[in-house]
């Protein structure tokens, strides 16, 4: 038996969670609503995000936990409607004072806050005054970061900017937001992304400017595009999309550029966005210390067949719509599928990790990786994830072959710390080593229960890794 590659010195082994999914207390002391706690699309039978994992009045008792767990860092967000009610209004001191406790409780523990400073949750006021498609809302997210890196600059040394920001322009739906398709409703969109751009970048240099010590980064969700086949059409089409939906985010985000093939492709289409004077100044200063990404499984493109089927929906929720004229979505008949027909692929997170260190040389911290499953709690007060176990475990290797490889990883942080409301399917989807037990409408006690996985994670945090099998 070979031993499997070690980590780095000092590698964040953590977990994640959002506010919007975890807290609830969504109008607490003073918190303003979110466009999540707005949102009017949740599927029927499915729950809202108001009360989650109750995380905002049982935090203690989750930290605790995670200590328990081992864990040496936690990425976690900060709801904006938490500390700016309105997005750009008056500061909310209670909201203020709520991370200020959350973040404190994690350092007594020895845990490493990693902060998530948006993660889908934009104020709904300024939603309803344009979101992302008006300026304005780039001043309201640097002042914001200002603020957060004011109260918790000397107490964080790790900040993301924007979580998931491709996935808010592929799938616009998903995160409570509608989209037209019309050509006139995807330039806005792209319009959106770009503004979004210059707020992560106005952040990123303003972290430089204030907290010298800290590192920042931004956290997409980004993973390789295999070709359907050999055939070069196949194998353009998975390069085409892989700038679309990977690269363009992150040539911005790394070098103040959009990548070429992704611009050539919104110029194309009509969609591309309108640069404003000094736009190109404030995206070549970002230059962030680090990219986190979250992954789940590869993609598998063909060429585009000129048919209906090229916009047709996989049923895969993170597989994207065909483009017609660019890439048909297909299924990967190597891969197998878990209940929710996502794909599985713990060797394409080894080639993604190298794909992305290869391209931009820089420092990697995984923020989400992880199984939605039908967990179910036993008579005995236990919890069976074996499957979990099996997942993590082949990601984990993967990734320590992936440093083998050379990648430099900072650190692992899977979804999620502690079952919460998944943006799809509720409550029962779940993703943590923590159960909380309720189910969609019953709130039960929401008792803390120690999953197998808990268990298991917590000694391959011990032993910093997995062994070779």
């Amino acid at each position: 038996m070979t031993d499997l590659p070690r980590l780095r010195p000092g590698f964040l082994w953590g977990a994640s969670t959002s506010a919007y999914q975890v807290e609830g207390g969504w109008d607490a002391d003073g918190k303003g609503p979110s466009v999540q706690d707005a949102r009017t699309n949740i599927p029927e039978g499915t729950t809202d995000f108001r009360v989650a994992g109750d995380h905002y009045h049982r935090y203690q008792e989750d930290v605790a936990l995670f200590a328990e767990l081992g864990l040496k860092a936690y990425r976690f967000s900060i709801a904006w409607t938490r500390v700016v009610p309105d997005g750009d209004g008056p500061e909310n001191p209670d909201g203020i004072a709520f991370y200020h406790r959350l973040i404190d409780e994690l350092l007594a523990h020895g845990i490493e806050p990693v902060v998530t400073m948006y993660h889908f949750d934009l104020p709904q006021a300024l939603q309803e005054k344009g979101g992302w498609s008006s300026r304005a809302t780039v001043d309201a997210f640097a002042r914001y970061a200002g603020i957060l890196f004011r109260e918790y600059g000397d107490k964080v040394r790790y900040w993301l900017t924007i979580n998931e920001q491709n996935m808010m322009i592929l799938h616009p739906g998903a995160m409570g937001l509608e989209r037209e398709d019309t050509v006139e409703a995807r330039r806005d969109l792209y319009q959106q992304n770009h503004h979004m751009l210059l707020a992560q970048a106005r952040a990123m240099a303003l972290c430089h400017e204030t907290l010298p010590q800290a590192k920042i980064g931004p956290a997409p969700n980004i993973v390789s595009i295999y070709p359907a086949s050999s055939a070069p059409e196949d194998v353009l089409a998975a390069d085409d999309f892989s700038a679309i939906r990977n690269w363009l985010y992150l040539d911005v985000a790394v070098h103040g550029r959009y990548n070429p093939t992704a611009w050539a492709y919104l110029t194309s289409k009509g969609i591309q966005p309108a640069f404003a004077e000094g736009d190109q100044t404030v995206l070549a200063a970002a230059r962030p210390d680090f990219i986190a990404f979250n992954y789940y499984a590869t993609h598998t493109v063909a060429a585009p067949s000129g048919g209906a089927e090229d916009v047709g929906d996989t049923g895969d929720a993170l597989v994207s719509l065909g483009e017609a004229g660019v890439y048909r979505a297909v299924r990967n008949p190597h891969l197998k599928t878990n209940d929710f027909g996502w794909e599985l692929d713990p060797t394409g997170f080894r080639i993604t990790l190298r794909e992305i260190h290869d391209r931009y040389r820089l420092p990697l911290l995984i923020t989400e990786n992880g199984l939605g499953a039908y967990d179910t709690l036993e008579d005995d007060g236990t919890v069976h994830d074996g499957y979990r176990i099996e997942y993590l475990a082949e990601h984990i290797r993967n990734m320590q072959l992936a440093a083998g490889d050379g990648v430099d990883i900072m650190g692992y942080c899977p979804w999620s710390a502690i079952d919460l409301v998944s943006t799809h399917q509720g409550v029962r989807k779940r993703y943590g080593f923590v159960y909380v037990d309720r189910d969609e409408f019953d709130l039960k006690e929401l008792a803390r229960v120690r999953k197998d996985s808990f268990f298991w994670y917590r000694d391959v945090i011990a032993r910093n890794g997995v062994s070779a099998s």
